[in-house]
């Protein structure tokens, strides 16, 4: 029997025809012993090793590592240093980190994509239909799906001075940009980018890439600790990063761009534990979907995980597989894993075909931004795909 292959929104109409999302927020995932879903204990422990030998060789002060294999936790582990000046602090579990670039996915590709599911936009749409302004100079042909996978042409930051009059001056300079290419000639890894996918869901749905995500995405899964300029109140259990005017930034952005947009910015900004991502993987790894809780609909979350080639490899939308940038990958997950990682010293990567994710959180860039961990995030990965006993 030939099976017949709708094109994506005629798919995704007729799943959403059929489907509906329970509200209540799921708990927190369950921890079991690595053997009890098929993984090799022995290989495992091999994680811990690397990360004293990274420690040893002071390539970040302390991480929390959680390993998950569909909807459960076999390792949350945490190690080193929170903080080594001005005085020592003990790494925890519920270290809340700043992200940075895996704001990218996590927070503005999902919500575009649910907007995408919503019938708000298309993947094919031009840009300029949602923010005239950014017609200028010859970007009238770049669309969302060229954003979403970093083939737009544009600059990968523009420069600091743009954002120094505020953002309403930095989104006019941001709309002035010219491109350095034509769509899809060249890969760039383009902040900027994500800035203005960032600025496209508050221009649809009328809420901040931060409220968007924390209402549609966060909220539902129980990620009750994931969030856009933490409260204050949170201040003691987050990791700090460089310093800024003198003092050590603890519980604002690291990322000067997004600072001085407010701290809420479609590229970096949103700040979470290793038990919350595990919520997020674990409906990802799961096809959309958490307990009862769904996020996006199967058709949705298979077009944002689809392979696609671009210059230098392939990439999904928002989301990292194959590329320069994939040295924190496992090296045996499937083809079909997909993650990213961040400039303080984050990484998460997940593995649909076999159910494994990896997250990797650190503050690398504290005290003085000489860290290093995406070779050692890669081995972690490596560590993992290799500990399942197929």
């Amino acid at each position: 029997m030939t099976q017949i292959r709708f094109p994506f929104h005629v798919a995704l109409a007729l799943a959403l025809i059929a489907s509906h999302t329970i509200e209540a927020a799921p708990p927190n995932l369950p921890r079991v012993a690595p053997v009890d879903v098929g993984f090799d204990s022995v290989k495992l422990a091999e994680i811990a090793m690397v990360v004293e030998q990274a420690l040893a060789e002071k390539k970040m002060p302390g991480c929390v590592v959680a390993i998950g294999h569909r909807d459960r936790l076999v390792m949350v582990k945490a190690f080193g240093q929170r903080q080594l000046e001005p005085s020592p602090e003990a790494m925890t579990t519920d270290t809340i980190f700043d992200l940075a670039s895996l704001t990218k996915p996590i927070a503005t590709a999902t919500s575009i994509m649910l907007l995408i599911e919503r019938s708000k936009l298309r993947l094919d749409d031009p840009v300029a239909k949602h923010w005239a302004e950014f017609a200028e100079n010859g970007k009238e042909k770049i669309t969302i799906e060229h954003l979403l996978t970093h083939t737009g042409g544009l600059i990968a930051d523009n420069r600091i001075a743009d954002y120094l009059q505020g953002p309403e001056k930095a989104w006019s300079n941001i709309a002035s940009l010219k491109p350095l290419a034509e769509p899809k000639v060249k890969f760039t890894y383009s902040d900027v980018g994500f800035e203005v996918l960032g600025k496209l869901v508050e221009n649809i749905s009328g809420l901040s890439v931060a409220e968007f995500a924390k209402t549609n995405v966060f909220d539902p899964l129980g990620m009750s600790e994931t969030d856009f300029k933490p409260k204050p109140e949170l201040r003691l259990r987050i990791a700090p990063t460089e310093k800024r005017n003198g003092e050590f930034i603890r519980g604002e952005v690291h990322d000067p761009r997004s600072h001085l947009l407010g701290g809420i910015a479609g590229h970096a900004g949103l700040f979470s534990t290793a038990e919350d991502l595990a919520k997020y993987a674990a409906a990802m790894v799961m096809k959309g979907q958490l307990g009862e809780t769904r996020i996006m609909s199967e058709v949705t979350w298979t077009e944002m995980t689809r392979p696609r080639n671009v210059p230098s490899g392939k990439r999904a939308l928002g989301w990292d597989m194959k590329t320069g940038y994939s040295s924190n990958r496992g090296t045996t997950m499937s083809d079909h894993a997909f993650g990213h990682g961040g400039f303080t010293g984050t990484v998460i990567w997940i593995d649909p075909d076999t159910g494994l994710f990896v997250i990797f959180l650190s503050n690398r860039v504290h005290p003085d931004g000489k860290g290093s961990v995406n070779p050692l995030a890669g081995r972690i990965g490596t560590i993992a795909a290799d500990a399942i006993q197929r």
